[in-house]
């Protein structure tokens, strides 16, 4: 099960490497710091930076966060990190009542939430709130991390910027899209065989490893500043033909949102705010981690509501409104990758593919966002697992989601 297992890891890199960012200023063109091509702030950015209270850089290594720390942290983390908030969408999306789900899938859940130490559960059947529940002191109107959740965001993004036609096809080479690039292992590789992550550049996602790519992401943010995301991964080898392996790789992720922010020209967070938080209908901002660039972190950490999970799951669910090609979600959560090990699951775009034709966001401590078409089903959760990864919480909410898709008409 090694894919799951790097799925439910995905999201940790940045934690690790937050300890070496400094704090950003940057918020209009005058004195926002460079990117690859950098995007053009408006001097009234609808995605406004906002800066924490000064911290000691101990404080800031989430995975090292004791419980309550995290579930008081995890609702509130524009007070520890920098980042952008994007307001919510002028005309938020109803969400009305629907029927309540039965008395044992109620109890199901309930019994989920206590066992998974879980902040907020949402299920969605054809747009309706079938059920709703909050804890950890987290309430409607609160934000809770995503960490590797974002990445179907970042996917999503990519999507519209070829619908927008900022970025020509999939089959383009990545090294059209970043420059610095050329010469490295990621020469010929196409922008899908990013999103996929099967480029055949070598990377190693050891969090238990010191020396491991995924843990050297500090030293190369200390070491390179705005330049750290191509500067390490330009220096990966490659260790098979693009197309022909599958490696789960943080940094890759991060790679596609420099991609789509040079090919778009503003930040993730600019482009999200019409791309997906006005059109999805979110009714709470979104927050959304910078990196050494001044741009948004592609593989990770951005905070929005319960809702506007579940809001951006039926978005998906729906086909995204025209903001993304026609049949985008279905065929960015298909299994263009399938795992040997785990029958029916695979990695798509960005989203993980499930059995049945149901796919999902997901990130550690128990984040997810769970679309099953063929039920019009979205399921939300948001969690402070007791650790960064649980095969037993993951596979514990899938049986519930699989119980409540088959009793949905």
């Amino acid at each position: 099960m090694m894919g799951l297992k790097h799925g439910m890891l995905a999201g940790a890199a940045f934690a690790l490497a937050m300890g070496g960012l400094a704090p950003l200023h940057a918020q209009t063109a005058a004195d926002a710091p460079a990117l690859a091509r950098p995007p053009q702030y408006p001097e009234a950015p609808s995605a406004r930076l906002v800066q924490p209270p000064a911290r000691d850089q101990s404080e800031l290594q989430v995975l090292f966060w004791s419980d309550a720390q995290r579930a008081e942290r995890f609702r509130a983390m524009e007070q520890w990190f920098a980042g952008h908030e994007v307001a919510p969408a002028a005309t938020p999306r109803a969400l009305p009542k629907g029927a309540p789900l039965s008395a044992e899938l109620q109890a199901d859940l309930a019994k989920l939430m206590t066992d998974t130490n879980a902040a907020g559960i949402m299920v969605l059947e054809d747009g309706k709130v079938r059920y709703e529940a909050y804890g950890l002191g987290l309430t409607h109107d609160d934000r809770w991390t995503s960490f590797s959740v974002a990445k179907s965001f970042t996917s999503t993004l990519l999507g519209a910027a070829i619908k927008d036609g900022f970025i020509t096809s999939l089959d383009d080479p990545v090294t059209q899209y970043i420059p610095g690039l050329k010469g490295s292992a990621y020469e010929g590789v196409t922008v899908r065989q990013l999103a996929t992550m099967t480029s055949g550049v070598k990377w190693n996602e050891d969090y238990a490893d010191p020396q491991s790519d995924v843990a050297q992401m500090n030293r190369f943010v200390v070491e390179y500043g705005p330049e750290a995301i191509v500067a390490q991964m330009k220096q990966l080898p490659r260790e098979a033909e693009p197309g022909t392996k599958w490696v789960y790789k943080t940094g890759e992720t991060n790679l596609i949102g420099v991609l789509v922010e040079n090919a778009v020209g503003k930040p993730l967070a600019e482009y999200a705010k019409a791309k997906i938080v006005d059109p999805a209908g979110f009714e709470g901002g979104l927050f959304w981690m910078v990196d050494p660039r001044g741009g948004n972190i592609g593989g990770c950490c951005l905070s929005i509501r319960l809702a506007d999970y579940a809001r951006m799951g039926q978005f998906a669910l729906e086909g995204g409104k025209g903001i993304v090609p026609d049949g985008w979600f279905a065929e960015a959560g298909k299994a263009h990758v399938q795992f040997p090990d785990a029958p029916g699951f695979g990695y798509g775009y960005q989203w993980w593919a499930y059995p049945f034709g149901s796919y999902g966001a997901q990130g550690i401590f128990g984040q997810s966002i769970t679309l099953v078409p063929a039920k019009k089903l979205v399921v939300a959760i948001v969690s402070n697992w007791p650790t960064a990864t649980s095969a037993g919480s993951r596979g514990d909410a899938r049986a519930v989601v699989a119980k409540i898709a088959a009793s949905a008409e």
